[in-house]
């Protein structure tokens, strides 16, 4: 797995004189030090203390990756495979990826691993999908039953078990952080860094089992629910936005606990959550209006630990680094 997160940066680099400490890192890659091109890509994607110049870090990376350094090998396959500084390419990316591979690298082993036992087309796309069950009468809550597998899931959970953090908003008086009133759990986003081949080719599944293009998608955030945890009722419309959240995908990573139902109090339902189900419903109805009853909630977890993995999708396509309300 990566270690880098969607933004992470090597802060030691910044210490005392920032300006001097990029300078030192710019002659160290331009002579071809791979930790230092890794570093400058970072910069690059983050877009400080450097502009933002994904295709220049794209260009880092791979760099980086061809002077051995294999972390950068890894973020370049995902950006690849996810369109980061260039259309997604899934051919690019297994090629590179049979490269780490036959370097040894360990990573883009299991990765090779898991995309092998995938229905996958040429693109990176599911070449067949589950049947999606109604659950309402309107069929606006559905199911998808096992539409992951738990090697995906573990994958999942994996990927952003070093993001995770508490639930948290700003405080518009303020300013600051401030414990989520409603989502108890922690919570991590699984941004361009992090979204490898295997996520990627999740989320295209997410994006066919809802009948979206994946561009529509938010990145795939993962929540985490302790005892007590819960996700009081809630509808995922937001207000005051150009681009409507207009359904969720909901897909549960395991089932060895308590509690934890995803429950519809205004169709009378209540979701006993099994790992690889998916749970899709539309937030707003043909006319694009607000569905009420697509309220929901995430019942209080007795027992265990509760680990589910969430995609917004919104009504146009939208660019992850520049965010939904730019298109």
């Amino acid at each position: 797995m990566v270690s880098t997160g969607p933004f992470f940066v090597h802060h030691s680099a910044m210490q005392n004189d920032p300006m001097t400490a990029v300078a030192a890192v710019q002659r160290r890659a331009a002579a071809g030090e791979g930790e230092a091109l890794f570093q400058l890509g970072l910069w690059q994607l983050q877009g400080r203390p450097l502009p933002r110049d994904l295709p220049g870090a794209r260009a880092a990376l791979r760099r980086a990756a061809d002077a051995g350094h294999d972390e950068a090998r890894l973020i370049e396959i995902a950006l690849a495979a996810n369109g980061t500084g260039a259309d997604a390419d899934w051919h690019t990316a297994m090629g590179l990826l049979d490269t780490a591979v036959a370097a040894g690298n360990v990573p883009a082993r299991q990765l090779k691993t898991l995309l092998a036992a995938m229905s996958l087309d040429d693109a990176g796309t599911p070449a067949s999908l589950p049947v999606i069950q109604p659950l309402t009468a309107d069929g606006s809550v559905r199911r998808a039953v096992a539409a992951f597998s738990p090697a995906e899931c573990a994958h999942i959970a994996r990927a952003a078990d070093d993001l995770l953090a508490p639930a948290a908003v700003v405080d518009p008086r303020t300013g600051r952080s401030v414990p989520h009133p409603i989502r108890t759990s922690d919570v991590a986003v699984i941004g361009p860094v992090r979204e490898d081949p295997v996520i990627r080719a999740l989320n295209q599944r997410i994006a066919a089992l809802s009948a979206t293009r994946i561009g529509q998608g938010e990145a795939l955030t993962v929540l985490r629910y302790r005892p007590g945890q819960q996700f009081r009722l809630h509808s995922d419309i937001l207000p005051q936005v150009r681009n409507q959240r207009v359904a969720t995908v909901l897909v549960y990573l395991n089932d060895d606990f308590t509690g934890g139902e995803t429950s519809f109090p205004d169709h009378g339902l209540v979701i006993r959550p099994r790992v690889g189900d998916a749970i899709i419903f539309d937030n707003v109805d043909a006319a694009g209006h607000a569905l009420a009853t697509a309220r929901h909630a995430g019942e209080p977890v007795r027992s265990g630990v509760k680990w589910l993995a969430t995609r917004w999708i919104r009504a146009r396509p939208f660019d992850v680094w520049t965010g939904p309300e730019a298109a």
